[in-house]
């Protein structure tokens, strides 16, 4: 469950969104690729960068990025996409 202070996500629990949106798209056609070039890391840094605020702030920019994505991934994790949103505003500039 996502917890909230004053209707805005906590920077944990915007990391917490972050790393289960990763997960979504290991497993999404053809969206592990176009992250990865994107990111410029390899799947063998993904691991370590998935422990950096900054990556995880670039998940979230990826998914915001692409509607279908995006949609998917709020479907999938049953939260309103607006929360993708709110999480990548936790993060704050760590992107």
């Amino acid at each position: 469950m996502i917890s909230e202070r004053r209707g805005q996500l906590t920077f944990e629990t915007a990391e917490l969104l972050a790393v289960g949106a990763l997960s979504f798209l290991a497993t999404a056609p053809e969206a592990p690729g176009q992250f990865l070039a994107l990111s410029g890391i390899g799947p063998d840094m993904l691991r370590r960068a998935a422990a950096e605020p900054a990556f995880l702030a670039g998940v979230l920019d990826f998914l915001l990025s692409d509607e279908r994505l995006l949609v998917a991934y709020a479907e999938h994790a049953e939260i309103p996409a607006t929360r993708i949103a709110a999480a990548r505003r936790a993060l704050g500039d760590a992107g």
